[in-house]
């Protein structure tokens, strides 16, 4: 298939999903999460394929969801508006997670928002030394759309990171927080990433399916899909009701671009 907004390389046993907006850091705006969403059905269908890597071309694997993309209609959402396109991008994060076939995540640059929790719901995340993680959203009055961090690194990390909005978490600390599994030289992540993906493939396909669902659903059985419904709504609520932080954020957004909203969000939490 033609697809705008990612390509999707065939090599062997191995599907490579690239997100391929550059100019943009690749943010997911509404198209890349569509098409995202349909190659991630065909290639968990596709016999042929036995594991999926996951990256991101030019200088980021992603700076998360695109909020230039969502600033002309944010203050005219009502609630059933804000729930379906949550709701829609939180399928999104977690196709990674249910997906019937291995997703290995290779970051570089920027994984931030819910890029990071993107990187969250991948099986095994490989990331370059010079990346740079981390969730700013309570820092423009947003929230978490999956909230999975608790369940990788343990609530402690995740209030940390979450109730500041850190958003410059190094590559060492995410690895010491089980937040990766790997971290290689910059320009090696893919590479590793690959080498993952073929020993997988290598392993007897239904083995490997039925092992990653069967620790998915100890997850499930420990209460995991209720907890991110339960903190959906929450999110859902959160975006809903707005608040000054967010009002202030949207108007600079507006009235002078994303980059002057982002350094008042800054000057705001150095303050």
């Amino acid at each position: 298939m033609t697809y705008e907004t990612i390509e999707v390389d065939i090599r062997g046993r191995i599907a490579v999903l690239t997100f391929n907006r550059p100019k943009v850091l690749n943010a997911f705006d509404g198209v890349l999460v569509d098409e995202t969403m349909g190659a991630l059905k065909a290639l968990g269908a596709d016999d042929r394929i036995l594991a999926i890597v996951v990256r991101g071309s030019g200088r980021a694997f992603s700076a998360g969801f695109d909020l230039k993309a969502g600033a002309a209609t944010a203050g005219s959402r009502t609630l059933p508006d804000w729930r379906r396109m949550l709701e829609a991008d939180f399928d999104f994060i977690m196709g990674f997670w249910d997906c019937p076939k291995p997703t290995i995540a290779a970051v570089h640059g920027y994984c931030i928002g819910g890029a990071f929790e993107l990187s969250l719901a991948c099986d095994v995340t490989v990331a370059a030394a010079s990346t740079r993680f981390g969730a700013p959203e309570v820092k423009f009055g947003s929230g978490a759309v999956a909230l999975l961090l608790p369940w990788i690194a343990g609530p402690k990390a995740a209030k940390e990171l979450l109730l500041t909005g850190d958003d410059r978490l190094d590559a060492a600390r995410a690895l010491a927080l089980g937040i990766v599994n790997h971290v290689v030289p910059d320009g090696e992540e893919f590479d590793r990433a690959i080498a993952i993906a073929e020993s997988m493939a290598s392993a007897a396909p239904a083995a490997v399916r039925l092992t990653k669902l069967a620790i998915n659903r100890s997850f499930d059985a420990m209460g995991l899909r209720a907890a991110l419904a339960s903190a959906l709504e929450l999110d859902i609520y959160i975006e809903g009701s707005g608040g000054p932080e967010r009002a202030e954020f949207d108007r600079i957004r507006r009235e002078q671009g994303l980059k002057a909203a982002l350094e008042w969000r800054d000057a705001r939490a150095a303050s």
